[in-house]
């Protein structure tokens, strides 16, 4: 974090928000504090009056701060605070965690400086890496205790499609959103996607929200994704470099790709991709089955840790200091400014418009099984897998949905407590009960 001029009368110099914390993740810090001692009062004032009716009259009758007093007197607040901070013992607290150097990573990246994996137990070395063929495979050959992984990732590694099976499973959602459609500006006059027959694109890997997406947006316009255009897949910090090397038309990218090949004016946004699907599922954190099992405490640790910065990370007014953070080399390695356009929503979008999209990304962790049935649908309908495909097990086996309930629930937390919701994908509804009838319906798949 750079130091401003003392001398400068304009300058701020102190180092946090509100001025008492000695750095902006020291103040983040703090607040989490306060948030875990909130999460004790909050439970010990549910077992004393389990009716909101009963809470509300007691400390109207007696006052906020003479309630306190007396139940703080009575209550051994400190023992209960070291109870919550003792889970059990961790079997291991050296972790390996593996991530693609993207936005999508915040959560994962952001509990390391902000001291969440440290408040926890947890000595963790996040492990920067260049693909996501080589994050699959570090994690299967346990190079990696867990990583970042593209929300498909974990269920074709558990059902061995693309390489050999290897349980894996969901833990949270890393991010919703936060990727777009980018062309080369040589395209600027050609945005109409039935004329891009020939075009080559760039996606990050196969088993991926990007391809999956991007073939969705094609077909729907005419264009099969098979046949009339070619699918490359580039490793993320490699796109920007193909669109300036001419290699590619194109790419649907995770951010801040797609921002900084605005920023370095070689390419521009076409669409977000949260314009084909508000909410759709970008990245998740994985972890192998044989992990959860050996180190159950360390896996709870490692799980509060995530979602703790999952929280921070869904506030909006927390995106500019995530930017700051987020931008050194052994992080995201890119301007601020470029982050601070894709956090914030309010970029200029390479066609001479700044826009204000404050939805472009976000951070929801809750892994809805209805995802997964979407993704295995599209996985079904471009042949990467035949036969029946049985949706309700294989995303009940991946997904850890009622763990990231429990979890959530006990942080405070208001997970939804449906386990399955309807939504639509270019206007058409996806209805997870009726998952083979929609890959039935396209008039372009694979045969």
């Amino acid at each position: 974090m750079s130091l401003n001029n003392p001398f400068d009368p304009n300058a701020e110099l102190h180092a946090c928000s509100c001025g008492h914390h000695a750095s902006q993740a020291e103040h983040e810090l703090a607040e989490v504090e306060a948030l875990n001692q909130r999460v004790i009062q909050t439970t010990v004032m549910r077992a004393l009056f389990p009716r909101d009716a009963e809470r509300r009259k007691f400390l109207r009758s007696v006052g906020t701060s003479t309630a306190w007093a007396a139940i703080s007197s009575l209550i051994p607040f400190g023992a209960l605070e070291a109870m919550a901070q003792d889970k059990g013992a961790l079997e291991k607290k050296d972790l390996k965690l593996g991530f693609i150097p993207i936005t999508c990573a915040s959560p994962l990246i952001m509990a390391d400086p902000l001291g969440f994996y440290k408040k926890e137990g947890l000595n963790v070395s996040m492990m920067k890496t260049a693909g996501w063929a080589l994050i699959r495979d570090k994690v299967i050959n346990r190079e990696y205790d867990a990583s970042h992984m593209l929300a498909p990732m974990p269920l074709a590694i558990s059902m061995g499609v693309g390489s050999n099976v290897a349980p894996t499973n969901v833990m949270t959602i890393q991010n919703v959103n936060g990727q777009a459609i980018v062309l080369a500006n040589k395209h600027k006059n050609n945005r109409d996607p039935k004329n891009w027959k020939g075009f080559k694109f760039a996606i990050p890997f196969e088993f991926s929200m990007h391809n999956f997406l991007l073939r969705y947006y094609l077909a729907e316009n005419g264009i099969n994704p098979d046949t009339d255009v070619q699918l490359r897949v580039v490793p993320p910090p490699e796109m920007v470099a193909n669109l300036r090397a001419g290699n590619i038309d194109g790419f649907l990218g995770p951010d801040p790709v797609n921002q900084r090949a605005v920023y370095d004016e070689l390419g521009f946004i076409h669409i977000l991709s949260r314009e084909i699907w508000d909410g759709h599922p970008c990245c998740s954190f994985a972890v192998p089955t044989e992990f959860i099992q050996q180190n159950p405490n360390s896996f709870a640790a490692l799980y509060r840790a995530i979602l703790k910065s999952a929280a921070m990370a869904r506030d909006p007014k927390n995106r500019p200091i995530m930017a700051e953070v987020l931008s050194p080399a052994n992080y995201l390695n890119q301007p601020k400014a470029v982050l601070e356009q894709v956090l914030t929503g309010k970029f200029a979008d390479g066609l001479g418009n700044v826009r204000n999209v404050p939805e472009r990304v976000d951070y929801d962790p809750f892994p809805w099984y209805s995802m997964a049935y979407w993704i295995l649908s599209q996985m079904k309908r471009w042949g990467y897998v035949k036969g029946e495909v049985r949706y309700k097990d294989i995303a009940e086996k991946v997904y850890l949905l009622t763990d990231a309930r429990k979890q959530m629930t006990d942080l405070g937390m208001n997970p939804p407590k449906e386990n399955l919701k309807k939504f639509k994908v270019m206007g058409k509804e996806f209805d997870p009960a009726k998952a083979d009838a929609y890959v039935s319906s396209f008039a372009i798949k694979k045969a």
